[in-house]
């Protein structure tokens, strides 16, 4: 494979990450001479710009770019303007990567005459105990993320509405634009989806798989996901656009709602307080269900209930109170 390619990786405070991530990128099977690795770095003020100059004193394809910004779409951009592959790659330290990543990703996006092509990722913890191991279990589970292809597996090559630290060729982001740098989370979703809204194609290859490091604590995850449940909403008001984003997005978000809004109803009729009882009812007795179903010998069922509790609620709150922002936003656009 002779293509050049640039992996671009945004960065922010990942020492704990960033070295098992260069690991891999370094054991690549894709000849060096075509491979330049640019880590953009929001100002790291922890140890991981001391780990990245060690690699670089050791490997002439890895460069070092500042994002004063701080934010992902910027340190996109700004990768792809310094970028010199004809395929740009976009990853994350959060993982590891098989050896053959980008040589499989370069050979099915020609072959595929893909616009983005990308591989399923595997949740794991770092630190592995009980609570991790529910968190990492949720969080590749179908009631957990809903119907994402990319988190839970697919048997067969799949066009998809998008994909995780996919290959895309350079001459894509002439074509449908840059990242939106509105945007401080979904960032690759809304990219994504613009792509394939202009006609373009992405797919996931169900070969191909990464490791993906989630958040190992509950606090952890509840802040991660009401920041994602958060975005949604405000990626569709700065999108002026719910195409942006899928139906599972929202999923929490309705879930919310069919509590507080009877909640409120029974102000005039103390019945509609049995809409929200038998809504929270249901929800429950599923993530039950489903944690009886998922129990094994490295968790607990407890430890599973209080992840799946933990995702949606988190998720679906902080959506209620991006809706709240919304509401906000429109009526100052009006004043």
């Amino acid at each position: 494979m002779n293509k050049k390619i640039s992996v671009l990786i945004p960065v922010r405070n990942e020492e704990k990450y960033i070295e098992s991530c260069l690991d891999s990128i370094v054991a690549s099977d894709y000849s060096k001479d075509f491979l330049e690795v640019l880590i953009i770095d929001g100002l790291s003020n922890d140890n991981t710009r001391n780990i990245i100059s060690e690699y670089i004193k050791k490997y002439s394809f890895i460069h070092l770019i500042d994002n004063p910004d701080k934010i992902v779409p910027k340190a996109m951009n700004i990768g792809i303007s310094e970028a010199k592959g004809e395929y740009i790659i976009r990853l994350d330290a959060h993982s590891i990567y098989p050896i053959n990543y980008f040589s499989t990703l370069v050979e099915n996006s020609i072959k595929l005459e893909a616009d983005n092509v990308g591989a399923v990722a595997i949740t794991d913890v770092k630190n592995k105990n009980k609570k991790s191991n529910a968190i990492k279990m949720v969080l590749s589970h179908k009631f957990g993320v809903g119907n994402s292809d990319f988190r839970t597996g697919i048997d067969t090559i799949k066009e998809v509405d998008t994909v995780p630290f996919g290959c895309f060729k350079k001459d894509v982001f002439k074509k449908y634009g840059l990242y939106n740098e509105k945007l401080i989370r979904n960032q690759d979703i809304e990219l994504n989806k613009r792509i394939k809204q202009n006609g373009g194609k992405i797919y996931l290859l169900p070969n191909l798989k990464f490791i993906y490091f989630a958040r190992e604590t509950f606090n952890k995850l509840w802040k991660n996901n009401y920041q994602n449940g958060l975005w949604n909403i405000l990626t569709a008001y700065y999108t002026n656009s719910f195409k942006s984003l899928s139906l599972r997005h929202f999923i929490p978000l309705i879930y919310i709602l069919s509590l507080a809004i009877p909640l409120l109803c029974s102000i005039i009729d103390v019945r509609f307080v049995l809409v929200s009882f038998l809504s929270f009812m249901l929800h429950t007795g599923l993530i039950v269900y489903f944690s009886i179903n998922s129990k094994s010998n490295d968790t607990s069922i407890f430890y599973i209930v209080i992840s799946f509790l933990t995702l949606h609620y988190s998720y679906g709150l902080g959506s209620l109170i991006g809706l709240v922002k919304v509401i906000k936003l429109k009526y100052m656009d009006k004043q």
